[in-house]
């Protein structure tokens, strides 16, 4: 049998494919439109926040490489509810851009100009799938289902074809459109012409405008822990090579999309840009048809690559919570000659095209994915903090310096990460949590429901820090959808403040599951060359 690990290569390949699917097309545009040329920073600063997040990840993922390792890390330092909720969470954010990379396919579709393609302009009616529309992005949920359903080898080359794909076409854009025009003043010439929206516009932009949701996609890489080859060391350069090489695609396109815009794009303001295709749409502005032609073709491509990716780590996710005891063990089938989990690929299928027939656009869908992701990476903080107190002297094969002051940090920012979503995302955050729970106590009644009283108590901190943010976020500034009652930037410091106290509450309220005892073992396993 062939080797069915990934490599150091495939696996950077695999993480630049999740990171760069969708929001490469859309994300220069949007954050131009509610940041102005600011919209730079907005890109840099989103990088440097994901990677902070990332190397909280980085730590755990390599103490614990297992298939489906997000969904697993709080169980083992505060018990099997959180665990679950967290589990769910990081489930759905992943599942959920399944539908919205086929959706996003779907609708690129519906704007091909030629006229061969005049076929595909009746997917789209009203801003939302018609009934031939949901069929197209059916079958790519399907393409995505199957290509992983026979071999994580397949998936691999197919993967790295179209990861060395996505990253050349946006690297000959920014080529052609730097050569074809790109103005040096678009940028302004003052602090209010290149920050005319003042300094709340930048997070704005980065809550609500893809960047968040562009570069999160590096936990795909953490959730494929043993198709990995040495995980303990390929886990962390996989992460850090794929979000570095990324940062810097986004980062320069955002710069080419604003020096390359005519003047009159933006005369009467940057809010009012409109581009149904922002990169195509700038190409046949300049007059580079061929150019358009390309990136309408990559506007196809780069999604189904993304859904390959996530489809592949979604499964991942699905099948490792059985082990939490708190779904039906059949999810966790991988009896089959390439090892992969077909029933759990079969599920999000279904869930998936569930999804698509509930929430028939991009937009709508994006919010699903939005609150998933972020309510899932408050817990690795918490859980990296825990494990310093609860294992000193587990295996750390990439341990963060200053962890004691790195993970509260983390936890700030992913709280204000929500903050800047804009209210009522964070309500929705709650919803989410709240679908998932019935589930889980069905399981747990029929097991006695054992700990529950440890178990709730480790569990309490993120009922009233969700509570808590969605309470600021409504009286918070206008600017983040609130009632303006609290002024930015006083809404910031009152989030970290309110943060600080709930991490260190959360850390505090870890403790010795049977779950810890899974954890010591798996990391008694690790190799350190591994």
């Amino acid at each position: 049998m062939r080797d069915k690990k990934l490599s150091l290569f495939s696996t950077v390949m695999f993480g630049l494919s999740a990171i760069i699917g969708s929001g490469w097309m859309f994300g220069s545009s949007q954050a131009a439109k509610i940041a102005g040329p600011a919209a730079i920073i907005a890109w840099i600063l989103g990088a440097i926040l994901v990677a902070m997040i990332a190397m909280v990840y980085v730590e755990i993922g390599t103490m614990f490489p297992e298939d489906g390792a997000m969904s697993r890390f709080t169980m083992y330092t505060h018990g099997s509810l959180l665990g679950h909720v967290f589990s769910w969470a990081n489930w759905l954010s992943l599942l959920a851009i399944l539908p919205i990379e086929a959706v996003a396919s779907t609708q690129y579709m519906s704007t091909w100009p030629w006229k061969w393609a005049q076929w595909t302009h009746g997917f789209m009616e009203n801003g939302q799938l018609s009934g031939s529309g949901i069929i197209m992005a059916t079958v790519l949920l399907l393409v995505f289902t199957l290509i992983n359903y026979w071999s994580v080898t397949i998936m691999a080359k197919f993967n790295n074809f179209i990861s060395i794909f996505k990253i050349i076409v946006p690297i000959i854009t920014m080529i052609v459109l730097i050569s074809a025009h790109f103005d040096i003043s678009n940028m302004g010439t003052s602090l209010h012409q290149f920050m005319p929206n003042g300094t709340s516009s930048v997070f704005v932009a980065i809550g609500s405008a893809g960047i968040i949701y562009s570069y999160v996609a590096f936990q795909t890489v953490i959730n494929l822990g043993n198709d990995i080859i040495k995980p303990a060391v390929n886990i962390r350069r996989g992460i850090i090579l794929s979000l570095l090489v990324s940062a810097i695609i986004y980062i320069a396109l955002q710069i080419v999309f604003i020096g390359a815009l005519p003047k009159s794009s933006f005369s009467s303001g940057w809010s009012q840009i409109n581009f149904n295709s922002p990169f195509a749409d700038l190409a046949i502005l300049l007059n580079v048809y061929w150019l358009s032609t390309l990136i309408y073709f990559t506007a196809f491509i780069s999604p189904i690559g993304s859904g390959i990716a996530f489809s592949a780590s979604a499964s991942k996710s699905l099948s490792s919570m059985p082990k939490n005891k708190h779904l039906p063990k059949f999810l966790s089938n991988t009896n089959n000659s390439y090892n992969t989990p077909r029933i759990a690929l079969l599920v999000d299928f279904v869930v998936s095209f569930i999804l698509i027939l509930m929430f028939k656009n991009w937009a709508l869908l994006s919010r699903v994915v939005a609150a998933s992701t972020l309510i899932s990476l408050l817990s690795g903080p918490v859980v990296a903090g825990s494990l310093r107190r609860m294992g000193p002297d587990f295996k750390r094969p990439t341990k963060i310096s200053h962890m004691n002051i790195l993970a509260p940090v983390v936890f700030d920012l992913i709280s204000l990460a929500i903050y800047w979503s804009m209210f009522p995302t964070t309500v929705e955050v709650i919803v989410i949590i709240i679908i998932g729970l019935p589930i889980y106590f069905i399981y747990d009644f029929r097991r006695g429901f054992k700990e529950f009283k440890e178990k709730f108590y480790a569990s309490l901190w993120l009922i009233l820090h969700l509570s808590g943010l969605a309470i600021i976020s409504w009286l918070g500034n206008k600017s983040f959808g609130g009632i303006d009652l609290i002024k930015y930037p006083l809404d910031f410091v009152v989030i970290i403040v309110f943060s600080t106290i709930i991490y260190y509450w959360a850390i505090n309220s870890s403790y010795y599951s049977g779950y810890f005892e899974d954890a010591k073992k798996l990391n008694s396993t690790v190799k350190w060359d591994d």
